[in-house]
């Protein structure tokens, strides 16, 4: 299948209560931030932020992101403890939302983890003709995640801006 050519400039939001009260707003991950460092690097992200569990800080950063960059991957927030707000952040955000990167990314990590995998929140959508993906924080769900994400985000972007 033909891809269209553009550049696609990433940008990754963690979000976590506790370090963003140990290190304060970053951009730039902190030493402990081991998913957030490795999505920057990994996707060469133009753009970091730490931002707290809260839902109106993550609304406000994801939609100042996205005025820069073409896709925003969170990591953190995504688990059920009542504090984890990152996808009642987002959701009302999306205009399309991409059931199949949680679906896949749930069946990946059964065969990984087992029946635990049905905990996971992992999330994606379109705002504007750009994607928002939101993962779990820790370093093996990143990876994951950033495996598929790399592997259809041109994909995803060219179809949600009509290029195909």
């Amino acid at each position: 299948m033909h891809e269209v050519d553009f550049d696609i400039n990433f940008g990754v939001l963690t979000i976590s209560t506790s370090r963003f009260e140990r290190h304060g707003m970053r951009s730039n991950p902190p030493e402990d931030d081991d998913s957030g460092r490795y999505l920057v690097e990994e996707f060469n992200a133009k753009a970091y932020m730490l931002i707290p569990d809260d839902v109106m800080e993550i609304r406000r950063a994801v939609l100042d992101m996205l005025g820069d960059v073409d896709v925003v991957i969170t990591t953190g927030g995504t688990g059920l403890n009542p504090k984890d707000v990152t996808i009642e952040a987002v959701k009302p955000l999306i205009e399309k939302e991409i059931e199949g990167f949680g679906e896949i990314f749930r069946y990946l990590s059964y065969k990984e983890i087992g029946e635990r995998a049905m905990l996971t929140r992992a999330f994606a959508g379109i705002v504007r003709g750009k994607a928002v993906f939101c993962l779990p924080g820790s370093l093996n769900a990143v990876k994951l995640g950033a495996k598929l994400i790399k592997s259809q985000v041109r994909h995803i972007l060219t179809h949600a801006r009509g290029l195909r």
